[in-house]
């Protein structure tokens, strides 16, 4: 196949196993091309990859790679120093970050792409899945793993493409889309931007790379709104009515929300979200706002959303018992938490609410230290494990501890894996939420175990 006018045959990607890498390699390998790759963890995904007939080594070996690769793939997550990036870097390979080959997948095709600090993967999800159920599958890009099909990747039937756009490292740039949505734009990501002023003028940017003829809708309440107004199309909300996509007549039964739509001009009564989560029921208003702009018959959407089992990290039970309630999620900022534990806590009422956070990057913790303490007050206990570092080193000064020590009204302590596996263990809470964008779901077998070989009246 081509891509940017070269015929690629064999592909190498470093870094294949993140979740947007290995949604690309997947592109690939199903259209014909020779795949393989690099990463230093051999993750499920990457298992998985394997199994489709992906080669993948987890050493950083240059006698492993394809040396007759004719593109190259890298995250930015990969560090410069890295000894393949330098080869194929050094020998004169075609390299791309995996954001440019995205946009260039993008290019002929008509682009769907959400934008946000967070909400973004379950609107995406939920818009491939509201398209794929109706008859119109997309090319589906994820940012997770879809709970309804088991991948971050599906092929379309028609030249339409679904993709989370990312505002880390400014790929969202590299994308020119058709319809976009702006969930959020809460301060992230500061290590690349330096400022929230410089963040936020990332998404004015990519707003403007609309396609002649375009829509752009927008989250009403969304900084700096007055901007937002003039150059976008519509607005959504979960519930204020001066939005142009709004719920209203939100209600909790048998365990789901039921809500009915405004859909601009038009009402979508009784819908059911099987996902926990209100801020959920949002993020499928934006889903809607964007396949009402396609056409979709408004009896097929509310069908499609009510067979909408989420996305995994995302709200995910991972027991769901009459003695335990035990809630898996990928919040890692701290609007992300507060919408989290303010969802368990408005389910759940009557438990004590206990929290695990594993905090992802030196950086966010250092910036966003006092709002993390802040959502996490909303628990009851609060176990805090050494920040997970991903793409950064140490800095001084910066710990978990940081958190802690802002925090107010829970009970907390730092902690690392093994004495968290050992009070929980002990104490055996009864609504029990892990969060983080670091390697804390691998955790989840063993606690899992203890609940699954130990019967109490906690």
């Amino acid at each position: 196949m081509k891509i940017n006018g070269t015929d690629i045959k064999r592909m190498y990607f470093i870094g294949i196993g993140g979740i947007g890498m290995s949604a690309l390699a997947r592109y690939f390998h199903e259209h014909g091309v020779v795949v393989s790759g690099y990463d230093r963890t051999p993750s499920a995904l990457c298992q998985q990859l394997e199994q489709e007939g992906i080669s993948v080594h987890y050493d950083e070996d240059i006698d492993a790679i394809d040396r007759e690769a004719d593109v190259v793939v890298y995250t930015p997550a990969i560090p410069p120093d890295h000894a393949e990036l330098l080869y194929y870097r050094n020998h004169g390979y075609q390299l791309f970050k995996r954001s440019e080959m995205l946009g260039m997948i993008c290019k002929n095709m008509t682009t769907i792409a959400v934008a946000g600090t967070h909400g973004k993967t379950t609107t995406t999800t939920l818009i491939a899945h509201i398209l794929r159920h109706c008859g119109r599958a997309s090319y589906t890009f994820l940012g997770g793993i879809s709970v309804n099909y088991q991948t971050n990747y599906w092929k379309g039937t028609e030249p339409l493409v679904v993709v989370e756009a990312d505002e880390y490292d400014r790929s969202f740039l590299h994308l020119h889309p058709y319809i976009a949505v702006v969930t959020s734009m809460d301060p992230d990501h500061l290590d690349i931007y330096g400022t929230k002023e410089a963040m936020q003028d990332a998404y004015f940017q990519f707003a403007q790379q609309l396609k002649p003829g375009g829509c752009l809708i927008y989250h009403k309440g969304i900084a700096r709104e007055d901007e937002w107004q003039k150059i976008a199309t519509y607005s959504y909300h979960l519930n204020d009515p001066k939005a142009d996509f709004y719920a209203f007549h939100v209600r909790m039964q048998d365990g789901h929300y039921h809500f009915d739509v405004q859909a601009q001009h038009s009402l979508i009564e009784d819908l059911c979200l099987q996902t926990g989560g209100l801020y959920n029921v949002e993020n499928a208003v934006a889903a809607i706002a964007v396949v009402r702009q396609l056409g979709l018959d408004p009896k097929q959407i509310k069908e499609a959303i009510q067979h909408f089992k989420g996305v995994k990290r995302r709200f995910e039970y991972i027991l769901k018992r009459t003695d335990i309630v035990f809630i898996d999620d990928y919040a890692h900022h701290p609007q992300e938490l507060k919408a989290l534990l303010s969802s368990a806590k408005e389910f759940y009422p009557d438990r004590p609410l206990h929290v695990v956070f594993q905090p992802h990057l030196y950086s966010r913790t250092r910036d966003l230290a006092r709002e993390f303490a802040a959502s996490l007050d909303l628990a009851d206990r609060v176990w805090l494990l050494p920040i997970y570092p991903a793409r950064e080193l140490p800095i001084p000064g910066v710990s978990s501890e940081l958190i802690r020590d802002f925090m107010k009204k829970a009970e907390v302590s730092c902690v690392d894996k093994k004495e968290l596996i050992a009070e929980i263990a002990e104490k055996k809470p009864k609504l029990l939420i892990t969060a983080g964008a670091g390697d804390i779901d691998q955790l989840i077998p063993e606690i899992v175990q203890i609940y699954q070989s130990t019967s109490y009246a906690a």
